[in-house]
């Protein structure tokens, strides 16, 4: 079993989800999100993060099939993935913490074909982590091969 150090814990619906601190480029207040026409339903939009232009996945959308009700404690994950950045937009970060890889258990339902990227469930005393692996979340989602080649399409060509 891979050792799992730190991660960053999250709040979506009334659930806890982790993801490795390996794959977060930074956390962020939302500030606007620019939306794009005829996009996925989980599909925010874009904003701009570290100078960079960025999709924003609702990840209450993904998840629970309804969009995050705005709020201040709405944060920014800037993730990096395999195909390229993105935000995940989620109810609230919660902290970094580090999990022992006695605490973490192998989900039955990881084999579930609509929620591979659930990899393990963190088990503590007080409470339950769903760990999520970025990578798998976006090769999962439908429409995502469209999101990147608009991405692609419209990054300004370096100066």
């Amino acid at each position: 079993m891979q050792l799992i150090d730190k991660v960053v814990i999250f709040e979506s619906g009334r659930e806890e989800y982790a993801i490795s601190i390996q794959s977060i480029i930074s956390i962020e207040k939302v500030e606007f999100v620019n939306p794009i026409p005829l996009m996925p339903a989980y599909m925010r939009g874009v904003t701009k993060a570290r100078g960079e232009l960025i999709p924003v996945i609702d990840f209450e959308a993904v998840l629970y099939r309804r969009p995050l009700k705005e709020s201040e404690n709405a944060r920014l994950l800037v993730v990096q993935t395999e195909a390229m950045p993105l935000g995940f937009l989620v109810k609230e970060a919660k902290e970094i913490i580090d999990i022992p890889p006695d605490s973490l258990k192998q989900l039955g339902i990881a084999a579930y074909e609509k929620t591979r990227y659930f990899t393990g469930i963190a088990a503590f005393s007080e409470r339950l982590i769903t760990m999520i692996d970025p990578d798998i979340l976006v090769s999962s989602l439908e429409g995502m091969k469209d999101i990147q080649e608009y991405m692609k399409s419209n990054r300004a060509p370096s100066a």
